[in-house]
């Protein structure tokens, strides 16, 4: 736990005072999270785990005003799958689903509200990562925005990676390529033209040295950083 113990305007750092109670009292539940401010506000997260087997409620509240009360139900029942379902105690038909699922080196999900009631369509994802790749997709905004990404481990030292967006109507939109080097050097080329690298340089323990270099649309932009670790 965490209190305040200088609440005036000189504390640079205000804490909270927080608590977790496993089964208060021998209550059927666990208090995740009983929280206070220095301006007294609570916030407040408890949980029943196995209400029937795979499924997990946990329940959020600020212990002040009812109509913010959110559900959560979790579902891990069905093996490889898990089902979230999200709403507000008072407008349970205000909320937010998702479900994914994992097939090897697959996962796929869905995440809709309630906005599909009204056909509308949810969210799409998948990813595929596989030794030293990986490839991502989004389909949001009624599957007419697309994300696109992937990378790979070419060395232990080396890595690639590039990305898109796009839309249904609009095409392309935007899209970069980039590689990294020991986690110290990176180059990045964007669709717009813009091209970037940078360097770091640990000067000494405790000490780095990050310069970089932009060229865009604007010419070309330069500056350096130095860190205390």
């Amino acid at each position: 736990s965490q209190v305040d113990l200088f609440p005036d305007d000189k504390c640079a750092t205000p804490a909270k005072l927080t608590w977790k109670l496993p089964k208060p009292l021998g209550a059927p539940f666990t208090i995740d999270k009983l929280e206070m401010d220095k301006g007294g506000k609570f916030k407040l997260e408890a949980s029943k785990d196995k209400v029937i087997p795979g499924l997990k409620v946990e329940c959020k509240t600020d212990l002040a005003d009812f109509n913010k009360v959110v559900i959560v139900d979790t579902y891990t029942g069905i093996k490889d799958a898990q089902c979230i379902f999200e709403f507000k105690a008072t407008k349970p038909m205000d909320f937010v689903a998702e479900a994914t699922y994992d097939k090897g080196a697959t996962t796929c999900g869905l995440k809709f509200g309630a906005a599909v009631l009204k056909g509308g369509l949810p969210d799409f994802g998948a990813r595929f990562a596989s030794g030293p790749f990986f490839c991502s997709l989004m389909a949001t905004k009624g599957l007419s925005t697309f994300d696109v990404a992937a990378s790979y481990k070419a060395t232990p030292e080396v890595k690639v990676a590039a990305s898109c967006q796009a839309t249904a109507k609009g095409g392309l939109g935007s899209a970069q390529v980039g590689a990294v080097c020991k986690g110290l050097y990176k180059v990045k080329v964007a669709m717009d033209g813009s091209a970037c690298v940078s360097l770091k340089h640990d000067v000494a323990p405790g000490f780095s040295l990050l310069g970089g270099l932009k060229y865009g649309s604007k010419g070309v932009t330069y500056g350096c950083q130095l860190s205390i670790e």
